[in-house]
């Protein structure tokens, strides 16, 4: 037997309450500034410590874009020599050039944003070590950045940036108390040294490329092979630059290393083994 079917109520339009109902999300919109957490200022050290882990990550990406490209080019001069003594098939020169040009590509875009992000690393790192030393910095930012900027003066501008940097670090680290001229440890002459020899030889390899003739090709190949390879130096000494200036500054914490559990005592007696059940032997 079917049941029949409720007729439903006419329509009375929306629910009314006597007193405002409990249930739901409280009225947080109309007291914004109450509900939402204060801006605070961005501490500096997170700042140069945050900056830092993005330079060292494009500068290992150029770092490995640089060895690509010069087995590219060292493998277009092994061509060249293998050219001398018959034709190469059209495909193996197609190969070479493609690869080539896509790795010399990137290597010089990823080489331009490792140069941005180390200099704001570098000047944001320079402006937080003078500031907890107490010290103000020999030269303002837009000096800096022309300095590296301008082909000649980039030889000895951002070596002396660093020698500042790291010198301020040591100063307010309370490691060195220093002169009135800072003295730059060996792994910032090192970086200074390769600085600028990957500098003159980008230079010399670019104003080579205007020759003409097989030899100056062949000249031309070597010296590009010879700047990506000073370039892969560069950034491998410029990550040990910014991860020493960054712990100088930024020392790590003590309580975000690695737990430790005690696995024996050296010197302690070994417990004996417990004695099988006799069932348990055969």
């Amino acid at each position: 037997m079917r049941r029949r079917a409720r007729p439903r109520p006419p329509y009375t339009g929306p629910p009314a309450y006597p007193a405002p109902p409990r249930w739901g999300f409280p009225p947080l919109t109309w007291r914004w500034p109450l509900s939402l957490p204060e801006a605070r200022r961005a501490d500096p050290a997170e700042r140069v410590a945050a900056l830092s882990g993005t330079a060292v990550s494009t500068l290992w990406i150029t770092a490995v874009l640089g060895v690509l490209a010069a087995g590219a080019e060292s493998w277009r001069y092994v061509l060249l020599l293998w050219s001398r003594s018959g034709a190469l098939g059209r495909t193996t020169l197609a190969v070479s050039d493609a690869l080539v040009a896509t790795v010399g590509i990137m290597t010089w875009l990823f080489g331009l944003l490792s140069a941005v992000v180390g200099v704001l690393w570098a000047l944001r790192a320079r402006s937080y070590a003078h500031e907890r030393a107490g010290l103000s910095p020999a030269r303002a930012d837009w000096q800096v950045v022309l300095g590296v900027l301008l082909p000649g003066v980039n030889l000895f501008v951002p070596g002396s940036v660093l020698a500042e940097l790291e010198d301020a670090a040591l100063r307010g680290s309370g490691e060195s108390v220093g002169g009135a001229r800072p003295v730059p440890s060996r792994l910032v002459r090192f970086w200074w040294v390769c600085w600028g020899c990957c500098l003159l030889v980008g230079w010399s390899t670019m104003l080579w490329g205007l020759r003409d003739g097989v030899q100056a090709l062949a000249d031309g190949v070597l010296l590009h092979a010879f700047s990506d390879v000073l370039l892969v130096v560069v950034a491998v000494v410029s990550v040990r630059v910014v991860k020493r200036c960054t712990r100088l500054l930024v020392p790590p914490d003590p309580t975000a290393l690695r737990t430790r559990r005690v696995l024996r005592v050296r010197g302690a007696p070994v417990p004996p083994r417990a004695a099988r059940p006799p069932h348990a032997v055969r």
